[in-house]
């Protein structure tokens, strides 16, 4: 078995664990990748990729390490949560383990929204949404809309509720690093709008969305602009927010914004399947 120049040639699994919790409490990504089936190497060897291409562990070749490594990152802009490929398919070159299989595995945290606001929209969203299997935080200025006893969830769907003294400082404390959160701007007015939306903007959020009509979601924008909010970051903001359902319900209009939180983290177009059928 060939010694890999790039990362030691004996990581045990504790070290490769250790890694994998110290990606997820990071709030960062990285790639696992497995070998699962091989007449040459180690089956169950893995190696992990970071974000910035850092590996940890061996999968018992260098050249192989380095071709997984490359791949990763395009695994990782993907989106995918899982993909096996055969080494031939990953490095032309490999011709002595073209056969061998490897299994790509997405390291991440679970799915974050940060729900500000927590009126008929917001609480639904936020409900919904600890259902889809997202951790959910909920953040109101009025501590009777963020009780305990209007969110009695299932266990495993925890919704945290803040009430906030601030809106700008609780947004930006709960977004924290920005990767894989979505944040879903659902206030009553256009100040509580304006102060979450500044501290949103700052965090660089996977995901941004302000409720509202265009005449009002575009007196914010203005006003951001003229604060002097590049245009880059000011076009990374989805107003109004949500996909065109017809929704009228404050539960079809939470269903609108889901979908387009979803649509938005797993590639999707947010059109029509049957779509082809009819053109």
């Amino acid at each position: 078995m060939a010694e890999s120049a790039e990362t030691k040639p004996q990581v045990n699994a504790s070290t490769i664990r250790e890694a994998i919790d110290e990606v997820l409490k990071s709030g960062s990504i990285a790639a696992l990748i497995t070998v699962v089936h091989s007449d040459q190497l180690m089956v169950g060897a893995k190696l992990l990729v970071f974000a910035d291409q850092r590996t940890i562990g061996d999968l018992g070749d260098a050249a192989l390490n380095r071709a997984v490594a490359a791949a990763a990152e395009k695994f990782l802009q993907s989106r995918a949560e899982a993909g096996m490929s055969p080494v031939g398919e990953i490095g032309p070159d490999l011709n002595d383990l073209a056969t061998t299989l490897v299994l790509f595995e997405r390291i991440e945290g679970e799915p974050h929204l940060v729900v500000a606001g927590a009126g008929h929209v917001g609480a639904s969203l936020a409900r919904l949404a600890a259902t889809l299997g997202y951790q959910v935080t909920l953040i109101d200025d009025r501590a009777e809309f963020v009780a305990r006893d209007l969110f009695n969830s299932p266990p495993g769907q925890q919704i945290n509720l803040i009430t906030a003294r601030g809106w700008a400082e609780a947004v930006r404390d709960s977004a924290g690093s920005g990767r894989g959160v979505s944040i879903a701007i659902v206030t009553r007015g256009h100040k509580q709008d304006e102060d979450c939306l500044r501290a949103a903007l700052a965090a660089n959020a996977d995901y941004l969305g302000v409720i509202g009509s265009k005449r009002r979601t575009n007196i914010v924008l203005d006003k951001l602009r003229a604060e002097g909010f590049a245009e880059e970051q000011l076009r990374k903001v989805r107003a109004p927010i949500g996909l065109d359902l017809g929704a009228i319900s404050p539960e079809e209009v939470a269903l609108a914004i889901l979908a387009e939180i979803v649509a938005e983290r797993r590639g999707g177009a947010g059109g029509s399947l049957s779509r082809w059928r009819r053109e």
